[in-house]
């Protein structure tokens, strides 16, 4: 069986490399979201599409959740004692990926095909399309204004109040995705902020139509009333007016989810057939298990 994963963010990386790890090779096509993605230092970088290389290839950095393992900042310190920006970490090791992908995207290559060749040369067996290859940017209507995201969720560390998502930019998604999504026989929706992780994806030209067609199953990134990492509670909040739940994510993607794999305990009153479970991923142990666990659910669901 053929599946297509919808990622984002740290969480939705390590489910993939769950489902990486259940599935037989060329059975997984990683769709990234690429809203994250802009310049700094004159480099482009794609930190969600990253996040997944890095941690499908076994490099990533477990307790920081971004970057890679023995990750050093010699370059950014020095950047910071001559003035220069320095709110954005990138590493020393981690460079060199923007480095290559913006030299060959002034090449003329398209930023998946820079994805592929990346995966390749870090032996990723798993296929990684990021969701667009032209600008799709995602900008944060706040109380101080529109900003980018990087502005708003690193420089900002997400303290200006959310009163809107946008996306700026060609709604086209990139070659294979649709044909990815067409081709699965279950998509899965990783537990990634669903405003600006997973809807950057399903904002695409042909994206929802492609997922109504298929039988789509989310896990839920908010455990206990608390997300899991990063600002979603809030958000949700914010956003939607509701109380931080399972539930308001499954109300938020509607009918698009046919079943939902959530923490015990948190599948009370959910509209639509749901999987209780452990869903916190501790290790890549938790990670495998619960990947089968959503596969398994999935072949379950009619």
């Amino acid at each position: 069986m053929k599946v297509a994963a919808l990622s984002g963010g740290v969480g939705g990386a390590r489910l993939l490399d769950g489902l990486a790890a259940a599935l037989p090779p060329g059975a997984l096509t990683a769709i990234v979201n690429t809203g994250d993605d802009f310049v700094h230092w004159g480099l482009y970088v794609s930190p969600d599409v990253d996040t997944v290389v890095y941690t499908l290839a076994g490099l990533a950095d477990e307790a920081r959740g971004w970057g890679l393992t023995g990750e050093t900042f010699h370059a950014l310190e020095a950047t910071k004692r001559l003035g220069g920006e320095s709110w954005f970490a990138l590493g020393d090791y981690d460079l060199a990926m923007h480095l290559s992908r913006t030299s060959a995207l002034a090449g003329g290559a398209t930023l998946s095909q820079v994805t592929a060749r990346f995966a390749d040369a870090l032996g990723v067996r798993a296929r990684i399309l990021p969701m667009a290859d032209a600008p799709l940017r995602t900008m944060i209507d706040t109380d101080e204004g529109l900003l980018g995201f990087q502005e708003w969720f690193v420089r900002r560390r997400a303290q200006p109040a959310v009163r809107a998502v946008r996306f700026a930019g060609a709604a086209v998604a990139a070659p294979g995705v649709l044909a990815a999504i067409d081709e699965a026989g279950v998509v899965v929706i990783g537990p990634s902020n669903p405003y600006v992780s997973i809807d950057p994806i399903l904002s695409l030209d042909g994206v929802r139509a492609a997922l109504a067609r298929r039988k789509v199953v989310a896990v839920s990134p908010i455990v206990g009333g608390r997300a899991v990492k990063g600002p979603l509670a809030e958000m949700i909040q914010s956003l939607a007016g509701r109380t931080p739940s399972a539930h308001a994510v499954a109300a938020h993607y509607g009918a698009l989810v046919r079943g939902w794999v959530v923490e015990r305990g948190d599948e009370a009153g959910l509209p639509f057939e749901a999987h209780a479970t452990a869903a916190v991923m501790r290790d890549r142990a938790d990670r495998r298990r619960l990947a089968e666990e959503v596969l398994a659910f999935a072949e379950r669901l009619a």
